[in-house]
């Protein structure tokens, strides 16, 4: 049995019109039953409630504004559903619409509720159609057409494969839509790599995403030891081969998980809201001997933030003088109390600060890049 996570990206949901590609979705749906038929687990997460309610509403263009952007999904979101749920319903197949937002992601409380939710759904053959949801969104539509969002939850159900569908056949050398020399790219193993080509952001006209917040994704899923794939949802045989396992699209071969479930949710999903500088006895520590972070090794504290709160954490520049990311973790103080006790001793620290934890940050709550 496989647990396979499958996203739908705006472009291969809705045409340029904004009119669903409902022979598109017909064959996706009818590949994803025939997975689920054969003891398969399957989630599909969906963009496109906006980009249908834009049609609906008969609007010139994707809104820019937030509330535009709100009520755009509000008006498409249930109908964006009910495709999906009457197409897989043919094939006899149970769905459940799951409407996930980045605090449900950031918040570990409502990342592990969220886990159980979708786990029991799977445990009852139901497949679970996820959409973040756009209503509720306050800062920004948050998760790049979704690309993000199919990622972390690739990475909270512990799938074995993530399928990126969009409308070009993968990732290549350059945009092929500018580029018309541009080769695709067939494997990836080493991101580093990728830094060579001209990734971009190209978007659909009703899409938030790009091929970089794709391959942001495939990073963040490989790193958790998910396979990844991107290929062309608009074709029907590209999600058939995939699923078969034949080469198609770009393959993103998986890693070796490094970290544990919850150090991946602090390193993907939990925002930093300021930044520990530390000095180099203390970022050497850190990285080679996997050791908490102790107030004296923290020469500067950038931002406001909480106890509870996660930071990034790095390491003041000697020679070129810039500062070199170390790693993330849950800081134990608050950043006025650790401009407070930084550079003291830990026993120092306690005097000024009975109730003061010894470390700035734990080790069990520290990821190094």
């Amino acid at each position: 049995m496989k647990r396979i996570v499958v996203k739908l990206g705006s472009s291969v949901v809705a045409d340029a019109a904004g009119e669903p590609r409902e022979e598109v979705l017909r064959n996706v749906c009818e590949a994803l039953a025939r997975e689920h038929r054969e003891g398969n687990e399957v989630i599909v997460v969906t963009s496109g409630a906006i980009a249908r309610g834009v049609r609906l509403m008969e609007l010139s263009r994707r809104p820019s504004s937030i509330k535009e952007l709100q009520a755009a999904s509000a008006v498409g979101q249930g109908k964006l559903y009910r495709i999906y749920d009457e197409l897989l319903r043919e094939h006899g197949v149970m769905s459940a619409q799951v409407l996930l937002t980045f605090f449900d992601m950031s918040a570990r409380t409502h990342y592990l509720n969220a886990r159980q939710t979708l786990t029991t759904l799977l445990e009852w053959r139901v497949l679970p159609v996820i959409n973040e949801n756009d209503t509720t969104a306050t800062d920004e539509i948050s998760f790049g057409d979704n690309d993000f969002l199919a990622a972390q939850v690739a990475v909270l159900v512990a799938a074995d494969e993530l399928i990126l569908l969009t409308d070009i056949d993968g990732l290549y050398t350059a945009d092929p839509r500018l580029y018309p020399d541009a080769k695709i790219v067939r494997e990836v193993s080493d991101f580093a790599g990728l830094g060579e080509l001209e990734i971009g952001h190209t978007t659909s006209p009703l899409g938030s995403g790009g091929m970089r917040s794709k391959v942001v994704a495939a990073d963040m899923a490989t790193a958790a030891g998910i396979e990844t794939t991107i290929c062309n949802g608009v074709r029907p045989e590209a999600l058939r081969a995939v699923l078969a396992g034949e080469r198609e699209g770009t393959r993103f071969q998986a890693r070796e998980a490094r970290y544990s479930s919850f150090k991946l949710w602090l390193k993907y999903a939990k925002p930093s809201r300021g930044t520990l500088v530390v000095d180099a006895g203390a970022a050497r520590a850190v990285r080679e001997g996997a050791a908490s972070l102790l107030p004296v090794g923290v020469v500067e504290v950038i931002g406001e933030f909480d106890a509870g709160d996660a930071v990034e954490i790095a390491q003041a520049g000697a020679e070129d003088g810039e500062r070199h990311a170390l790693g993330k973790g849950i800081s134990n103080y608050s950043a006025e109390e650790l401009r407070q006790v930084q550079g003291m001793k830990s026993a120092r620290a306690r005097e000024l600060m009975p109730r003061a934890s010894e470390e700035a940050v734990h080790r069990d709550y520290l990821v190094v890049d």
